[in-house]
């Protein structure tokens, strides 16, 4: 019997997030970053899912945070596996504005592109 590796959706989270472009990428005073972490809860009927954040630290140290119970979302915390850099390297760094408004709207495009489990985006 054969055993899936991962989501049969991260071709459109993939095609989701490339369709959005950040006006401030790189510009003066860009400190922050959206990251997307990939959740698995083998209990659910879908057991795969996404978590969307939004930070001003390395999204590898935020990762870490949330793993161990810092600020943590308890989504994250119990079920996140890993980053998806390859989701959000075209938009960081960005502004702080631009950040908050990046993670609710990647968030949303990922629930339209039929991805039943989205953690955060708020």
């Amino acid at each position: 019997m054969l055993q899936s590796t991962g989501p049969d959706w991260i071709e459109a989270a993939v095609r989701a997030a490339k369709a959005f472009k950040a006006t401030t990428r790189a510009q003066r005073g860009a400190k922050h970053s959206v990251y997307v972490i990939l959740l698995h809860n083998p209990a659910r009927p879908d057991p795969w899912g996404l978590y969307v954040g939004q930070t001003s630290r390395d999204p590898d140290l935020r990762f870490d945070q949330h793993k161990d119970g810092y600020k943590a979302s308890g989504a994250v915390r119990r079920f996140g596996v890993r980053l998806l850099p390859d989701l959000t390297w075209h938009l960081n760094p960005l502004r702080q504005w631009e950040s908050l408004d990046l993670e609710e709207a990647l968030a949303e495009a990922f629930r339209s592109a039929g991805i039943s489990w989205v953690e955060g985006g708020h």
